[in-house]
């Protein structure tokens, strides 16, 4: 998988929710960018893990995602991750890296509950000479060091790979996602950029999924009971709730864009009828940023800006053009007998991290 510094995305925002994640990349008016130079530290570094949500499977995995990586190669005794979930509000968070930063860490990895909010604080401990780089959803404050998944980029090849299935022609559904969450404006607009330049294409219906298996069955069952010629469906989450509603319905499969979960994964890899493309937000994007906290402390010049340009998976068609996405296969992508919930691919590029060590 690719990094590179990021460049700017017209109209893509990156405001990503605690419910799926990614990143708000700007500037702040009058805010500082002083950083003071990181102070002396000994092995292993002392590194906060600051979250603020742990309301769903991919935040559980994060944390754990760190907490391994911190005991393997190259990060064994060179790095001691401590976990700090604060209440899921912003002042919680806030609250919480005051503490933090009382204590005088090497390095605080941030996953932020506001872009602006939390800039203060943050600025105050990159004064005080303590690395703060910012993964997931990012602030604005100057001074951290940010890495975020390029979710634009991601959802337009979704829709290019749809587009792609239906040979350019057809009615879909389109799950809007949770009303008001960012994230899901976010990933609507990444398609319609894509599917405005193919007229024969509409959608027919859509339904808030809400990032949860029980509404997107309900909203895909009580759209396809009217409207029975739906030949593919846009959903921001598992997938396997759309697939059993049309299952209920005696209806075909048809292709879908998913979210990155095992189970999703599985369900398109055993049923001969099933098509997807899934692209993923790493839920080992802490693992980055805890790589990132021990280069800076270690001397090493690194972009301020992180892109992480998105795994991709697919069965059915073929990788979308510019890309290099994974089929899916049983063993490889796909695991039967772990965590339905389980966040894939579950290792960064440079160490292994077993799947069965981050189950949520």
């Amino acid at each position: 998988m690719l990094r590179k510094p990021a460049r700017a995305i017209a109209a893509s925002g990156l405001v990503v929710s605690a419910l799926l994640s990614g990143a708000l990349v700007g500037g702040v008016a009058g805010a500082s960018s002083a950083q003071a130079r990181p102070k002396a530290a000994s092995k292993p570094y002392t590194i906060y893990l600051s979250n603020n949500f742990v309301g769903n499977d991919w935040r559980v995995q994060m944390e754990k995602e760190a907490t391994v990586a911190s005991g393997l190669a190259p990060f064994k005794g060179v790095t001691k991750i401590i976990v700090t979930n604060a209440a899921a509000t912003v002042p919680a968070q806030i609250a919480s890296l005051q503490a933090i930063v009382a204590k005088k860490p090497a390095a605080i990895i941030v996953d932020a509950s506001s872009p602006t909010a939390l800039n203060p604080v943050i600025t105050q401990a990159c004064a005080k000479g303590i690395v703060v780089v910012n993964f997931d959803q990012t602030v604005t404050a100057p001074c951290a060091y940010k890495i975020f998944t390029n979710f634009v980029l991601g959802e337009q090849l979704s829709a290019k790979w749809m587009v792609a299935q239906l040979h350019g022609k057809g009615n879909v559904f389109e799950d809007t996602g949770l009303a008001g969450a960012p994230i899901s404006a976010t990933i609507s607009n990444a398609w319609a950029s894509v599917l405005k330049k193919y007229p024969a294409i509409k959608v027919i219906g859509t339904y808030q999924g809400q990032y949860a298996l029980g509404p997107e069955q309900q909203g895909v069952a009580s759209l396809v009971a009217a409207h029975s010629n739906v030949n593919g469906i846009l959903t921001q989450g598992y997938c396997t709730g759309a697939i059993k509603a049309l299952q209920a319905a005696n209806h075909a499969l048809v292709p879908m864009v998913c979210q990155s979960y095992n189970q999703t994964y599985v369900a398109l890899a055993k049923d001969a009828g099933a098509s997807g493309f899934i692209m993923a937000n790493p839920a080992w994007l802490s693992v980055l940023a805890m790589q990132t906290a021990v280069k800076v402390l270690e001397g090493h010049s690194q972009a301020k800006t992180d892109e992480l340009t998105p795994p991709c998976f697919y069965k059915g068609g073929s990788s979308p053009s510019g890309a290099t996405c994974q089929a899916i296969k049983i063993g490889v992508n796909a695991f039967p007998s772990l965590s339905p919930n389980l966040t894939l691919p579950p290792s960064p590029p440079f160490m292994t991290i077993k799947p069965s060590q981050v189950v949520p």
